[in-house]
């Protein structure tokens, strides 16, 4: 699957999303090694703390199935991940990040996106 077909991915689960208070639906795509996808999308909550980003609902849905950090070889989002979500997507050692922005797809390390992060 290339970069492009996994934000693709991502852009289809977009339309499921729950964001009743920002309206801004965001989907996300990962690739796991073995070849399956797994998405996730935003999920807003009244107590805007309490939502969760599309990222974190996939990595989270890839690990109730069994998947563990390093065996995702990519995620493709519909947005740039927020710092939080940057972090994620370091801890879980995902080789490469596409996204969208300014309607250009871009595709990093998780490196590359939070530089000095937090990893054991």
């Amino acid at each position: 699957m290339t970069d492009r077909e996994l934000v693709q991915a991502a852009e289809a689960a977009s339309r499921n999303a729950y964001a009743p208070y920002s309206e801004f639906m965001v989907g996300a795509a990962a690739l796991l090694r073995d070849g399956r996808v797994v998405t996730g999308v935003n999920v807003e909550n009244a107590a805007y703390p309490l939502g969760v980003c599309a990222e974190r609902v996939a990595l989270s849905r890839a690990a109730a199935e069994g998947t563990r950090p390093g065996e995702i070889e990519a995620v493709g989002i519909t947005a740039s991940p927020c710092g939080g979500c940057r972090q994620w997507l370091a801890e879980w050692a995902v080789d490469r990040v596409a996204f969208l922005h300014e309607g250009e797809l871009l595709v990093r390390r998780p490196d590359e996106l939070l530089p000095d992060s937090f990893v054991l």
